[in-house]
């Protein structure tokens, strides 16, 4: 491998030929040998955008020249659209405060403006890191790719269910099946609303999220190494907030407390939270449907889903219900990412917070996970589910639970000593209330009809 040598204030170092990052990216890369887990490449695109921002902004308030300002802005779109990936090798488990990432991305920029135009035009620290400190441009990079990966993932996907289990409550609006509590049989249920309720989980819990953007729409820009705005200028916050809603397309503003910006993580761990809650719901929901469809012929078989792949390698035959099984692993992956978002913005010593890059990873991987986890969800199971009419009416009609019905016309008491002999004696609740004398054949058939008990 060919190098080449760059130097940082700490001296020279030798770095891949091949690559635009420099000397301080390098120390990062030789310092941190821990874990496979890089920097979210949603970090990297979010980097890309704050110093497109930054640079407008410095160019707007008169300390950056044209020409500059021109170039950084021409990079910053290569590293938004992906073709510098390669060029950001570090890992998650280095400085607390994100700056060799930082660095990372001030190199990358400077080295490649240099080489498209032949000479030393750009300094990392000086033009590119110009009126910020990692200690606001981190946090900054991580509400904005929060916020990118939400609304330009997550959310649509929740859309796309939320239309595939809408069709499903309008297409079973008229089956009945016996409803289930503490495991248990209990009183009739159109499988519609069952399914309504899956529904409305998917809604409350997108709405959730939607309210938790407000506190990630708010950027630290602005308030330098400790809040105080040190070598900014005046306004540039609010400049940087302005062109990074441009850039994007999407509302941001610069956080009013500069010093809560950079201390405080609490914006992240509200809207994990919200994350966590779809989690607990796709956790049901995908248990539902798992138990629902469990069989073919031992389970409750209540309903049918799409068979995708064998389910056994010794066991002919055998279809598994593997998208709720990801479903569910993606549940417990993000719960316990919320423990590792909580414990890290805990972490807010003094003037900064030092847990940000493993804040940033976890709750992006929560975000991914989540996405394509009910997409996948959706494509390749719940828009195949479809009810198992006979045994839903076969179940219904053998739950000792429709007895509830009774209750009016014989009383709670005889209504439990009829369940009780239809139980112990395997026979019908009708037979069973008739050979108690608590109501005639005649009686039972007009007030027993549990499709009217929904």
């Amino acid at each position: 491998m060919e190098y080449r040598i760059e130097k940082d204030s700490m001296g020279e170092m030798k770095v891949p030929a091949d690559k635009y990052w420099g000397a301080q990216t390098q120390r990062s890369f030789q310092n941190f040998k821990i874990g496979n887990e890089k920097m979210p490449l949603e970090i990297i695109r979010a980097f890309g955008i704050l110093k497109k921002a930054a640079a407008k902004a410095n160019n707007s308030l008169g300390k950056l020249c044209d020409e500059k300002c021109e170039l950084i802005m021409s990079v910053c779109d290569e590293v938004i659209n992906g073709s510098l990936n390669s060029h950001f090798p570090l890992v998650v488990w280095q400085t607390g405060s994100g700056t060799q990432s930082n660095m990372n991305s001030n190199e990358v920029i400077a080295n490649r403006g240099n080489e498209l135009v032949g000479k030393k035009l750009l300094h990392p620290n000086d033009d590119i890191n110009m009126s910020q400190s990692s200690n606001d441009t981190f946090p900054t990079a991580m509400h904005i790719a929060a916020v990118m990966s939400i609304e330009d993932e997550l959310l649509p996907v929740l859309d796309e269910f939320i239309l595939t289990l809408s069709r499903l409550e309008k297409e079973n609006s008229d089956v009945v099946k016996s409803g289930r509590t503490h495991l248990q049989d209990a009183t009739p249920i159109k499988f519609s609303q069952e399914i309504s309720a899956w529904r409305v989980m998917i809604e409350k819990s997108k709405y959730m999220i939607e309210c938790s953007l407000s506190g990630l729409r708010e950027l630290a820009l602005g308030g330098t190494a400790v809040g105080t705005g040190l070598n900014a200028p005046e306004g540039f916050g609010e400049e940087v907030a302005k062109a990074v809603s441009e850039i994007t397309g999407k509302s941001f503003t610069s956080q009013e407390n500069k010093f809560h910006a950079l201390t405080s993580k609490d914006a992240l761990v509200f809207a994990h939270g919200a994350l966590k809650a779809l989690a607990a719901d796709m956790m049901k929901i995908a248990n539902d449907v798992r138990f629902l469809a469990s069989g073919p012929r031992c389970g409750l078989g209540e309903i049918f889903i799409p068979e995708n792949e064998p389910g056994s390698s010794i066991m002919p035959g055998k279809v598994n219900p593997t998208q709720c099984e990801a479903v569910t692993m993606v549940c417990v992956q993000v719960m316990a990412n919320d423990t590792a978002v909580g414990f890290a913005a805990s972490q807010g010593n003094f003037q900064l917070n030092v847990f940000m890059p493993v804040c940033a990873y976890n709750f992006l991987q929560s975000v991914k996970l989540l996405a394509d986890s009910i997409k996948s969800f959706n494509i390749n199971c719940a828009v195949g589910i479809t009810a198992n009419r006979e045994k839903m009416h076969e179940n219904l009609h053998n739950s000792l639970m429709l007895v509830t019905a009774l209750n009016p016309y014989i009383g709670y008491d005889n209504a439990a000593k009829t369940a009780k002999k239809a139980f112990k004696e395997n026979i019908s609740l009708k037979q069973a209330c008739v050979e108690l004398g608590f109501l005639t054949e005649a009686e039972f058939d007009k007030v027993f009809h549990p499709e009217e008990m929904v």
